[in-house]
């Protein structure tokens, strides 16, 4: 059974942060607000958390993954950035973004895409997920909580604990989040392009 916390939305209590830390480094899995919907996260090194998110969502291993940064400090240390896509990233953030970047040896393999060694990055605006980067040190693994079955984000945490209690660790109730994807902007090549306009309002990229 899940632990379940209420955190506040705007005023995380950093004891309940810390015990979500716990957990995440203990190898557990969570169920976390961000900025576009619920989603899982584990700790970015744990292979066997990763696995079970993987079962949990039916993925195959081309899936695109995302790691949640606290900073653009952090995303350099994860992802190879030029300076255009640096100033965009800056301009941008925090918000509703995933950018796709080109991995550094700093991303385990298994979290790149096959084939093009990319990862996907986040800088959130959403407070707990701001806190939880924050006091993790570290980028946090993550995924979109979209069962195999929906096309859509779960949004309400009873109906999160309702289907996920045996599955989780832990399940971190902000409220009821409808589901906005992000904005995603491809910045692998020589210039950003939107792949899929979402809650994020970007300018029109070249």
């Amino acid at each position: 059974m899940a632990h379940y916390l209420e955190i506040h939305p705007e005023n995380p209590q950093l004891r309940l942060i810390h015990r979500a830390i716990e957990i995440i480094r203990s190898g557990g899995i969570i169920v976390y607000p961000t900025d576009s919907a619920y989603a899982l996260a584990c700790h970015l090194d744990d292979k066997g958390a990763l696995e079970r998110i993987r079962r949990i969502r039916q993925l195959d291993d081309k899936h695109n993954f995302t790691l949640v940064c606290k900073d653009l400090a952090q995303v350099s240390s994860f992802s190879k950035i030029g300076n255009d896509a640096f100033r965009l990233i800056k301009s941008l953030t925090p918000d509703a973004f995933t950018f796709i970047l080109e991995a550094t040896k700093e991303v385990p393999r298994r979290l790149q895409h096959p084939k093009k060694k990319t990862i996907g990055i986040c800088i959130p605006k959403n407070t707990i997920a701001q806190k939880l980067v924050e006091e993790l040190g570290e980028p946090l693994f993550t995924t979109t909580l979209i069962l195999p079955s929906d096309t859509e984000a779960l949004s309400d945490p009873y109906e999160i604990r309702e289907k996920l209690d045996d599955l989780v660790d832990l399940i971190i109730d902000a409220g009821v989040i409808d589901y906005q994807p992000t904005t995603i902007i491809d910045c692998t090549a020589n210039s950003c392009v939107i792949v899929r306009q979402g809650k994020g309002i970007a300018p029109t990229l070249d």
